[in-house]
């Protein structure tokens, strides 16, 4: 199937909340959207992001595949709960009883990274990745020095960070960050989540992971840089990179269209290579 127009379509969404395990034994809800069929696609947000941060791309995919966007309340984690590998767990867990086949991953940033321990840790639920601005590797912290309780100020300076574009960063963004970060726990949750993927790092793993991987990266990232592509794209076996010019570190905000199309091409490769279905 050839790749179609940027041209955004509407499809109906189906929303439901599903409880996952964590280590600690605690229900933890988690927001499922899903919409269209065939291949699942599973998209996995970074620290501050939500199932909405991947809505312009799903529009431009859904006509192909059946996307399902997870949100997991990563700011409201305590505990043991609170670390890249639990919520590693929580997403196999998710892939196990809701999908039930192998699906292709979409990670941005700490949802890239998820999705790596994933892959490599159960590479049989895994058909493809494709990730966008993934820690994992290289990556420069935006909560160093993060206060107790945040001031709207600063955070509109570090999300701000994570664009080329600062148009782009949604008010409404900084207002939930400020609300999430200024509960008791918050601002700690999103520090300890930052330090579990920073002690993470996945040099020697990478070879491991033979899944064709897509990697979309923002040429102006500056949290996980354009050497952090490269070293994904140098270290996976499998893996192809494709640059967004004057795009940060949240490609599927920025350049949505680009990243549609992008996920096209990829789609079009792995069906030539007879791995994916209709």
């Amino acid at each position: 199937m050839s790749s179609i127009d940027s041209q955004t379509t509407d499809f109906k969404r189906t929303t439901r909340t599903v409880d996952l395990a964590g280590l600690s034994g605690k229900r933890i809800p988690a927001e499922v959207i899903e919409c269209g069929s065939g291949m699942p696609i599973v998209f996995l947000h970074g620290l501050v992001g939500l199932n909405e941060h991947w809505g312009k791309v799903v529009d431009r995919i859904a006509s192909r595949v059946r996307c399902v966007t997870l949100e997991v309340p990563l700011l409201g984690l305590r505990g043991v709960d609170c670390s890249l590998s639990a919520v590693s767990a929580m997403t196999m867990q998710f892939l196990d009883r809701e999908i039930g086949e192998p699906a292709i991953l979409v990670g941005n940033s700490f949802g890239g990274h998820v999705a790596l321990r994933v892959t490599h840790e159960r590479p049989e639920l895994v058909h493809a990745l494709v990730l966008a601005g993934s820690s994992g590797l290289i990556e420069r912290t935006v909560v160093k020095g993060a206060p107790v309780r945040p001031t709207r100020e600063w955070l509109v300076e570090k999300i701000g960070e994570l664009f080329y574009d600062k148009s782009k960063m949604d008010p409404n963004d900084v207002d939930r960050a400020f609300e999430l970060l200024n509960e008791r726990g918050g601002a700690r949750a999103m520090v300890k989540l930052s330090k579990s993927a920073r002690r993470d790092n996945m040099t020697d793993d990478l070879a491991d992971i033979m899944q064709k991987t897509l990697l979309i990266w923002g040429k102006e990232d500056i949290v996980t840089p354009p050497s952090a592509g490269q070293g994904f794209s140098e270290l996976m076996p499998n893996a192809k990179l494709h640059w967004l010019d004057n795009c940060g570190h949240a490609p599927m905000i920025e350049a949505p269209i680009a990243f549609g199309e992008a996920m096209h091409g990829f789609f079009d490769e792995l069906e030539a290579d007879g791995q994916f279905g209709s």
